[in-house]
């Protein structure tokens, strides 16, 4: 038993850290990339797409080696799924574009008590009064680490919106369908990749075009460029499979909690390698934000073990009232069943 606790544990940190090191490999780049000191390549929907298509690739051989099974999920699930993903993606991306980033930063940090509010709303899930705290004190470290100058508009505004409430119905979806059709995270997000991917692929260059007032087509591709893309794709397929792991072990709050270590990992690795200003501000809230998430992994900690003591005792309970129920059922009518199958027959 300690053994498969030991194991399990160590499942749970390989699956944090390799969520922690590709999103930051990958933010890292794409900043190479995509910024104008770089290599400009100014088309982040569709490189979405191409991080999708690599995804669903490795899915493809994954199945056909039989190193995964393919279980079965509804289409319309699938489809619904893929939209609301790619709502997601586009709507982070329009929010970017259209608000400052003050403004963009305080509506990722909105996801937070979102995800808790619509977890409330569709599977009744209730937080300790430790869970909630903590969850404020990394609010507040992220915000004050991250959050500058903040202007609001209405279009962006209702785009940070949509962005804000597509992404939290994303990661509880995962955790969702997973449970929900008894399929792996590796197996979900290969049945969902090749849908975003041929999505992205289409509509991507031009929500680009209107986004950056450039074409795909136009981008003259250079070595360093397309190396940078590879990177770039080979770190989404951990990035991705790491996230569903991520969902699937844990939950879509515990996701954003702990993701936010990678907004601080980012800041310090954005010092370091491309000179970016850590201020004293940063520092601060950048502590804060690490003892709001030692909090909060206690305070999860606590409420599993309450949970685990409770459990047995009301197992038991509910155990012995079935056996009386299914005993009193047996001597006032034993051919109840009997009957039922016969008149299914």
């Amino acid at each position: 038993m300690e053994n498969e606790k030991k194991a399990s544990a160590i499942s749970d940190v390989g699956a944090w850290a390799m969520n922690v090191v590709s999103s930051v490999g990958i933010i890292m780049a794409n900043k190479q990339l995509m910024s104008n000191n770089g290599y400009a390549f100014t088309f982040a929907s569709t490189l979405t797409g191409f991080h999708f298509a690599v995804t669903a690739l490795v899915g493809l051989v994954s199945n056909a080696t039989g190193y995964s099974a393919s279980k079965h999920v509804p289409m319309w699930e699938l489809l619904w799924f893929s939209l609301v993903a790619n709502m997601s993606i586009t709507g982070m991306n329009f929010s970017l574009m259209l608000n400052s980033v003050g403004f963009y930063q305080i509506s990722k940090l909105s996801m937070i008590p979102v995800v808790c509010v619509m977890e409330w709303i569709l599977h009744s899930k209730h937080y300790s009064r430790e869970v909630k705290m903590s969850v404020v004190v990394v609010v507040i470290g992220v915000g004050v680490c991250t959050v500058t100058d903040v202007k609001v508009n209405l279009k962006g505004f209702m785009c940070a919106c949509i962005a804000v409430l597509s992404t939290s119905l994303q990661q509880i979806s995962i955790g969702s369908l997973q449970k929900k059709y008894s399929i792996g995270s590796f197996e979900l997000l290969s049945k969902t990749a090749p849908i975003q991917a041929l999505s992205l692929l289409i509509l991507g260059p031009f929500v680009d075009y209107y986004l950056s007032g450039k074409l795909i087509t136009n981008y003259k591709m250079s070595s360093g460029a397309i190396l940078c893309i590879f990177l770039s794709c080979s770190l989404a397929v951990f990035c991705n499979v790491s996230q569903y792991l991520c969902i699937g072990r844990f939950s879509a709050v515990s996701f954003q909690v702990l993701g936010h270590m990678k907004t601080v990992c980012v800041l310090t690795l954005g010092w370091l390698l491309f000179d970016s200003e850590l201020t004293f501000k940063n520092i601060m809230g950048m502590i804060i934000a690490v003892v709001g998430m030692v909090i909060y992994s206690w305070a999860v900690e606590i409420e599993k073990q309450s949970i685990a003591k409770t459990a047995p005792h009301s197992k038991n309970s509910l155990t012995e009232e079935e056996i009386r129920l299914l005993k009193d059922g047996i001597e006032k009518n034993p051919l109840k069943d009997v009957e039922l199958a016969e008149a299914q027959g």
